[in-house]
């Protein structure tokens, strides 16, 4: 059930979508080994800077300066891992934010899933290419 009618508008909603995602990430039996394994200790860093990458995708307020793909590109992941990403991460949009802004967060974070799957697939078969 939807708790809200509400498109996200601002940070506040950002760090609730966020939040609430990334604790189902954490709890899930396909993700969570993997994000828990490279985060570790370092959630509330992690979480910050999701913040500011989302503040800046869905906002357009620049505060997320980096290169997402990098950290990714090592990660013991295949399209079951970007399947079941994309899975939760609509589920959550879907249970707390309705509008513009959620349609462009999902769409956004398809894209995302597809594009690092295919590097991710590039950089495997075609080792000679090295990646940062």
């Amino acid at each position: 059930m939807k708790t809200t009618e509400k498109d996200i508008l601002e940070i506040s909603d950002i760090k609730v979508l966020v939040d609430t995602f990334y604790e189902k990430i954490r709890q899930d039996s396909t993700l969570g080994p993997i994000f828990n394994e490279r985060i570790k200790d370092k959630w509330p860093e992690h979480l910050d800077k999701m913040y500011r990458f989302w503040q800046t995708i869905l906002l357009d307020e620049h505060t997320y300066h980096g290169s997402p793909f990098v950290p990714h590109a090592k990660l013991p992941v295949d399209k079951s891992h970007f399947d079941q990403w994309i899975k939760l991460f609509y589920e959550t949009v879907d249970a707390l934010y309705v509008g513009e802004k959620a349609d462009r967060a999902k769409w956004q974070g398809e894209r995302m899933a597809e594009m690092f799957h295919s590097k991710i697939e590039y950089f495997r078969n075609n080792p000679s290419y090295k990646v940062l």
